[in-house]
């Protein structure tokens, strides 16, 4: 793992030692356990290495391949070794020691630019080819790993990180304000649907699932992969489902352990974490390995005011995980006297953007902070699990069901999922109509319709065309997916490749912060092509929503966790209650915002008026889902930005 840089100049001129310099001394706020470059006369390849994997430890990076006329630098986990190594022909001897880095060449080497479809990991990489006189690089299928980059007619110049590539001369430091529209326009966890912007309007990123290719003057981005026409796999049985998808599962977690340190997860009540520690706790058996795990949990003094089908603290069925499957040193963290407001200066320094996921912010940074004090080098995460591993809504499905007219199969449905979570079997048949034929709900709504409230300043969104650009990615004005239907969302959801900018985004630099790597088994493309290929019955069954997983954890989970349908564990319920002591703090602040010209160019100013109307009644813990209280501390992380950008 490392962060990776670069200069090369297509005109033959050299690159400056000074401007090496800079860019390898912006990134020295990073720990590191090596830094070396490579610099001929005009390319220049740096890394600023963290070693993870055993292989890595001692590795020479940039590395330069004298006999193939290749270097490269690499930030780079690859999770399919074996299967390369194969497909390489690699000798035996050679294997054991041989570096992620030293694989991609050589991968490149037979491949060329179409070897980034053989690769199975998280990854952001760049090679200097120097019989072609080209520069070529890549970004995993997600955009695991960050890479930016800045061009001009004779220079590129490319980073993990933006602060780098800021240092340059050349590079002038200018807001990019059609980021800045699709951030504000859209209501959701996506931070903007071009990929490749940034906050700064001279620097792009490297999208997730393409490649670059930089010749003379010319660079030409194009993606490389897509996760769309896969063929639907067909068994004999349900027991033969399970069991594939217990293997491919198997593999995902197991080749994301490879770490020297010690192993580490974040581990909810739920069974997407807990499916992915009951694996890992399987491959770790018998070696002298003991997993690690790190639970949010809120205060002693938080009182939760959520519905009885919803649980702040997971506590529960978190020790119930942990005793089922043993051999596992728990950790129970609540950040006492942290909060969403305090860490929003810290947090926009990590990210070098805004962002949307305040409420969670604070203990997202905590898990790699305690995580890296017990010495953990991979920390494992099940955030894409939802799409993947534990895809399945019984409502949705039964309304497909009815859209088909299979009537007895969704009476049968319905009478074991009354058993399974509550009720009677006939009480959600207008609930499923609506889903199944959403003119209902607009003929007869059921209420007023949730809406997050604006935060673009109208003219600012008329002056960008950000509405009509964000309607191609079908989001409407509302900020919304417009599409009610969870099957093509899904659809859209592997379609589309902006989806987890921001979280990767995140994890990239608070993994050079805190030297460790999170890694996510869910999001493995091997699962993910699985998942995938599966009818859809293999997710909804008998009255079970989520079969598939609850079905392949049998006897790897306990029963109250694996079966439960009837409460779902909700984090960040607790954010508003930690900002109180700094309530009057945050308020001011807002005042503040309301009356700057510069940022109201941007918001809306209307809007943040009704928002501070609302807030002004009081503050209690349950104002956590009050959108008016969302839609201010949004504003108050964009105004930070505009602030110190300025």
């Amino acid at each position: 793992m490392s962060a990776i840089a670069g200069i090369y100049h297509s005109n033959n001129e050299p690159v400056p030692v000074e401007h090496v310099n800079r860019v390898m001394q912006s990134l020295q706020k990073y720990p590191a356990n090596d830094i070396q470059i490579s610099h001929k006369k005009n390319i220049f390849l740096g890394c600023h290495a963290q070693w993870i994997t055993p292989e890595s430890v001692g590795e020479q990076q940039p590395y330069c391949d004298y006999e193939r006329q290749l270097a490269i630098t690499a930030d780079v986990i690859i999770d399919n070794r074996d299967e390369l190594f194969e497909k390489l022909q690699v000798k035996y001897i050679e294997r054991k020691a041989m570096t992620d880095s030293q694989l991609i060449l050589l991968a490149y080497y037979k491949w060329g630019e179409e070897s980034p479809k053989y690769l199975v990991g998280d990854f952001a990489f760049v090679i200097w080819d120097e019989r072609k006189q080209i520069l070529f690089g890549a970004r995993d299928f997600s955009g695991s790993r960050t890479l930016y980059f800045y061009h001009d007619t004779n220079r590129f110049a490319f980073c993990t990180t933006i602060e780098p590539l800021l240092s340059l001369p050349y590079v002038e430091k200018k807001l990019n304000e059609q980021w800045l529209a699709e951030f504000l326009s859209i209501s959701g966890m996506v931070d903007v649907v071009d990929a490749s912007l940034t906050p700064y309007k001279n620097i792009a990123q490297m999208p997730p699932a393409h490649s670059i290719t930089v010749m003379e003057e010319t660079v030409k981005v194009k993606q490389y992969c897509t996760l769309t026409s896969v063929q639907t796999l067909k068994l004999k049985s349900n027991e033969e489902y399970i069991e594939a998808f217990q293997d491919v599962f198997q593999e995902a977690v197991t080749s994301r352990l490879r770490t020297y340190r010690q192993v580490g997860a974040q581990l909810s009540g739920g069974l997407d974490s807990g499916s992915i520690v009951s694996f890992a706790a399987k491959s770790l058996s018998g070696t002298r390995k003991q997993l690690y795990t790190f639970s949010y949990v809120p205060p002693n003094d938080f009182k939760d005011f959520t519905p009885k089908h919803l649980m702040p603290n997971e506590t529960p069925f978190i020790q119930s995980t942990v005793q089922h499957i043993g051999g596992i040193k728990d950790h129970y963290l609540d950040f006492e006297g942290r909060d969403s407001y305090s860490e929003i200066d810290d947090f926009l320094n990590t990210m070098e953007m805004p962002y949307k996921f305040f409420e969670n912010s604070f203990w997202l940074k905590g898990m790699f902070e305690k995580a890296s004090e017990e010495n953990v080098g991979v920390l494992l995460n099940g955030g894409r699990g939802n799409l993947s591993i534990s895809w399945g809504s019984a409502i949705d499905y039964y309304a497909l069901l009815l859209k088909k007219l299979k009537w007895i199969r969704l009476a049968s449905e319905l009478h074991h999922y009354s058993h399974k979570a509550g009720g009677s079997r006939f009480r959600r048949i207008p609930v499923i109509a609506r889903v199944a034929f959403p003119f209902i709900e607009r003929l007869f709504p059921l209420g007023d319709s949730y809406e997050f409230p604006m935060l673009i300043n109208p003219e600012f969104a008329k002056r960008t065309g950000v509405f009509h650009k964000l309607q191609n990615y079908g989001i409407d004005e509302t900020g919304w997916f417009s599409a009610t239907n969870i099957y093509e969302q899904r659809k859209r959801h592997f379609e589309d490749i902006f989806h987890w900018n921001a979280s990767n985004t995140l994890a990239t630099k608070l993994s050079l912060r805190y030297p460790l790597w999170k890694r996510d088994p869910t999001n493995d493309l091997r699962v993910i092509r699985f998942c995938l290929s599966l009818p859809e019955e293999q997710y909804v069954q008998k009255g079970m929503d989520r079969a598939l997983i609850r079905r392949a954890t049998e006897k790897l989970l306990p029963d109250t966790v694996r079966l439960n349908q009837r409460i779902r564990g909700v984090q960040g319920a607790d954010w508003v209650h930690r900002m109180m002591p700094h309530w009057s703090e945050f308020t001011d602040e807002l005042h503040q915002l309301s009356k700057d010209q510069t940022i109201l160019e941007f918001l809306d100013g209307k809007g943040i008026k009704e928002a501070m109307s609302n807030i002004h009644e009081g503050v209690h813990a349950k104002h956590a889902i009050n959108p008016y209280y969302k839609i201010m501390m949004r504003s108050l992380i964009v105004h930070r930005f505009i602030k110190k950008f300025n």
